[in-house]
């Protein structure tokens, strides 16, 4: 696991911002990171750490998002859909 210990600057990259952080990180995971590079699985320790990061975010964000529907009353969101469609079906033309 990894700890970000505080911002330091910002800098610019193509197309983006990005800033500069100090993290520390475990030794064993640093070695599996820098094996990574070395094997141009990616071009350096940032992008590696960046995409984890990136990943793990986006994996957070979809359990939340998966969390929240699973809380949702599953016969009265088909009761409302068909309500809903059933009204637009009044405003489709004939053919």
């Amino acid at each position: 696991m990894f700890r970000l210990t505080h911002g330091v600057t910002n800098i610019h990259t193509i197309g983006m911002s990005a800033a500069k952080v100090t993290v520390s990180i475990d030794s064993g995971l640093l070695k599996r990171v820098d094996h990574l590079v070395k094997a141009r699985v990616f071009t350096n320790r940032s992008q590696a750490i960046q995409t984890a990061v990136r990943e793990t975010v986006s994996r957070l964000d979809s359990n939340r998002l998966a969390r929240e529907c699973g809380k949702l009353d599953k016969d009265e969101e088909q009761r409302l859909a068909e309500e809903g469609l059933a009204a637009e079906t009044k405003e489709w033309l004939e053919y």
